[in-house]
Formats: structure tokens, sequence, C-alpha cells
């Protein structure tokens, strides 16, 4: 699919499921046991709660199918951003046939901005190991842990300016 055909917009209730569906087999195309994948994977959906107290954009192919997300909220002082106040990027999933074509980095592109516009000081991010070299690349820089036992081991930030 063209990056010309995706439209991005502001996703409602009445995308929950599809976001879902989206999470789903992005979550179950990640390097991990199958079994790892199926216990995890109810911690990624999304629910009625989460659609009132995040920002998130979907991506739309030219079929109007949701093809992708990114999900954020304003970071509370606890997530340990480097500069505060700072917004906690939850994620961004692409259905696995539209990986690798620039959904994502456009989604990311349009979450920065908005980080921007709105006057974060930048962008805070737990990813999933498969997404460590994604993030690597947007210029987003590896937090050092603190405890290895307790800290999630791959959070990365970028400054917004």
């Amino acid at each position: 699919m063209r990056l010309d055909d995706v439209t991005i917009r502001l996703a409602g209730p009445q995308d929950l499921d599809a976001l879902n569906q989206v999470i789903e087999q992005a979550v179950m195309s990640w390097r991990l046991p199958e079994r790892v994948k199926r216990l995890a994977l109810p911690s990624y959906r999304y629910n009625d709660f989460d659609m009132q107290h995040m920002e998130i954009l979907v991506a739309v192919g030219s079929n109007q199918a949701v093809i992708g997300l990114a999900a954020w909220e304003i970071n509370d002082q606890s997530n340990d951003a480097p500069e505060n106040p700072a917004i906690l990027l939850h994620g961004i999933y692409v259905l696995p046939e539209y990986q690798r074509e620039g959904i994502g980095t456009h989604l990311l592109g349009m979450v920065e901005e908005t980080a921007g516009s709105a006057g974060y000081s930048g962008i805070l991010i737990r990813a999933q190991s498969d997404a460590v070299g994604f993030f690597r690349a947007k210029g987003y820089s590896q937090l050092s842990t603190d405890d290895d036992s307790s800290d999630f081991p791959n959070r990365y930030w970028k400054s917004i300016s």
C-alpha cells in the first residue's frame, strides 16, 4: 500500500474492535514464544476506559479499514521521563502485512508533531524488544536503568523542541 493511500485520523469508540484486531495481529508477529504472546495479549488490548483517557491516532487504508494505530497519554511523573511535561507513548501497532511501508514512521511523526504543538518536552516509550531498532533509528535514546529487577529495560526518550 502506498503511503498516499493512508489517512490518519483520531480514533473514536467505534474503532475499538478494529484497534484490538490490529494490536492482536501485531503482537502475534513478535519474536516471542507463542505462549508468552497469548498470555501478554490481554494486557495490550484497549477498552472503553482507555478510549476516554488516551489519545489514539489510526491509520486507515483506502478500503477504510484500520491498519495501524498510535496511542499515548500525558506522562504522570512516576514514569521517570527526563523532562516534564511529557507524553508516554503506549505503542505503535501496524498490521504485519503493512509493516515496513512507512505507516509506523508516519504515525510516530504525527505523535511528535502533536506533542510539540501542545508544548510537551518529549516522548517516553517502553519499547517491546522487536521495536528497539525502530525507535533508535527515529532518534530516541535509551534511558539507563537504576534497578534491573524492577525497571523496564527498553525505555527510550526523545526531546521535542
